[in-house]
């Protein structure tokens, strides 16, 4: 099966690959740093691009990719001189390097990423080894028409100790011309020696205009929900397309509503929310449900601070003025959010019916709510 044909670990569901994506929205600061570095020739050899996930960190990488293969190294001796400054990282969308990476016959670009095994129909759990020796046959070739081989790695999380290992023998050796973009969620867990060979471009969350603007730009139907979803996902565009993908507003919305109950706790609804996450073939949205408790718990121990001002679901601010009504009470929401995440977890590792965990969890909210509600 060919490359194309594959399902893409570094793709989010509902969204264009970002190789695709010709619109990169939030990310200026980021954007401008790496002009700078370019147009005052100090391009370093190795960038990390940090933030959480699905900020855009992979578009600008592959916006990064296209500019600089499609303004090659100058010549010195060029009898033209040097071309003028870019004022942006924009380049001509005819340019034949975009048709090229599109068309994934770049021949100067390599993407290093988890493979996909065709045999258990599943992306790999970690880069290895073996992933990463395939770059010293990438560098063995002569560089393109644009003088320059640039290097993704997406994501430097993703690699295991042996693959970081042989990446570290590249970053301290770079080949001439030789460029690396590594993408990374959580860059304190990568090796302190990969993180000093590397500059880093912060690409930061996503306020509620560049929200709509960006999950516009993907073609989403949002509806009225871009402030909720920038305030549910985070300002990450990959979680709001997740929520919009499994219907993450409605389960936000039973959670808001049965916590809205407490602590005269309604337990039919704790009963039917039980039964939507162990319902067959839905484990992703119970994935969800959890996560979005513990947004929902956060939400608590900030109301007692006087945030958040901006509504998520129909009755929840009300909801949360009330279950935590001052600094106490976001002590106490708080202290025990850790609490109820961590059993959560503990429930989920050790494989407890879904309903029985939802229920536990609810539980030890109401018993939270019966100490704060005003």
């Amino acid at each position: 099966m060919s490359d194309d044909a594959l399902p893409q670990s570094d793709q989010i569901d509902g969204a264009p690959h970002p190789r695709e994506t010709a619109t990169l929205v939030g990310q200026h600061v980021a954007e401008e740093n790496f002009l700078e570095a370019f147009n005052g020739d100090r391009l370093h050899h190795a960038w990390m691009i940090t933030g959480p996930r699905g900020v855009g960190k992979a578009t600008l990488a592959w916006k990064l990719a296209k500019f600089l293969l499609a303004n090659p190294p100058v010549d010195a001796n060029d009898m033209f001189g040097a071309p003028p400054a870019p004022a942006t990282l924009d380049i001509d969308p005819s340019h034949p390097v975009i048709a090229r990476m599109n068309a994934g016959s770049e021949a100067g670009l390599f993407v290093l990423k988890r493979p996909y095994d065709e045999d258990k129909k599943k992306f790999k759990q970690q880069i290895t080894v073996d992933e990463v020796r395939k770059l010293k046959g990438f560098f063995s070739l002569s560089a393109t028409e644009g003088g320059r081989r640039i290097v993704i790695v997406d994501a430097a999380d993703d690699m295991n100790v042996s693959a970081a290992n042989a990446l570290l023998k590249v970053l301290e050796e770079p080949p001439a011309d030789a460029l690396l973009f590594l993408i990374s969620h959580q860059p304190s867990r990568l090796l302190p020696t990969i993180r000093s060979r590397c500059r880093e471009l912060r690409c930061v969350t996503l306020d509620a205009d560049h929200m709509s603007a960006a999950l516009t730009a993907t073609g989403a139907d949002i509806g009225k929900h871009s402030s909720a979803l920038a305030e549910l996902s985070g300002g990450s565009v990959g979680e709001a397309l997740r929520m919009l993908n499994l219907g993450g507003m409605e389960v936000y919305a039973d959670l808001v509503a049965l916590a809205a109950t407490f602590p005269k706790l309604d337990r039919t609804q704790m009963i039917a929310l039980g039964e939507k996450a162990a319902a067959r073939g839905q484990e992703a949205r119970y994935e969800l449900m959890l996560r979005l408790a513990d947004v929902l718990l956060a939400r608590l121990a900030r109301a007692g601070l006087g945030q958040p001002q901006t509504e998520a679901a129909r009755g929840e601010l009300e909801m949360l003025a009330r279950l935590s009504p001052d600094a106490n009470a976001a002590r106490a929401w708080a202290s025990v959010s850790a609490d109820i995440s961590a059993r959560a977890q503990h429930g989920r590792a050790v494989n407890l019916d879904p309903s029985a965990l939802v229920i536990d969890m609810v539980l030890a909210m109401n018993e939270v709510a019966a100490k704060t509600a005003a």
